[in-house]
């Protein structure tokens, strides 16, 4: 404590910390936040705030100022929540439908070997000119699980959004591209 009595104001003016400044602005701008003061209002307490010398000069800049109530913390609160939640399902209803690459059964009689590209002799044909006409190869490993690579390809290969250096594992679920061609992965 500073050797004042609580309540009376000392005789000569206490000089206004930083900290101070910024409990005033905070204040200044929740209001503006709130609806209730203007924003020229508030440009001109700013200004007044960053010229105030004394503590006295800091609380007559808020004196007038409607306290907050808990019911307007609650309500704003609830309101940024619904706002947030409601933004995020926007988002997902907004975001494409990608087709499906479907994983062929687990046999394990054999192991499988998919190429994807343009050409004709390729075991998933895309006619998307992004793609190239070998370019890239899906292929079970000794695990079971399913491997991707590219096979030289210009436009990449990439899975959840990163282009492939090299065999990448893919399950369902998982967005994988060809060039421009997308796809989400399922299992049979």
């Amino acid at each position: 404590m500073d050797g004042q009595v609580p309540g009376v104001r000392p005789s000569y003016p206490v000089r206004a910390s930083d900290s101070e400044r910024d409990r005033v602005l905070q204040a200044l701008g929740d209001r503006v936040a709130e609806g209730r003061m203007s924003h020229d209002t508030f440009e001109r307490r700013v200004d007044q705030v960053l010229a105030a010398r004394s503590r006295a000069e800091l609380d007559d800049i808020v004196h007038d100022l409607p306290s907050r109530h808990g019911v307007v913390n609650r309500l704003t609160g609830l309101v940024a929540s619904v706002s947030s939640v409601t933004a995020r399902i926007e988002a997902a209803w907004r975001a494409p439908r990608l087709p499906r690459f479907r994983l062929p059964p687990a046999d394990a009689a054999r192991p499988i070997r998919i190429v994807v590209g343009r050409a004709p002799g390729c075991h998933f044909i895309l006619a998307d000119l992004t793609v190239s006409r070998f370019h890239a190869e899906l292929y079970r490993d000794d695990d079971g699980g399913w491997l991707l690579s590219d096979l030289g390809s210009m436009n990449g290969t990439r899975v959840n959004g990163w282009r492939l250096t090299g065999p990448a594992r893919v399950r369902p679920g998982d967005e994988i591209g060809f060039g421009n061609a997308d796809f989400i992965v399922t299992a049979t």
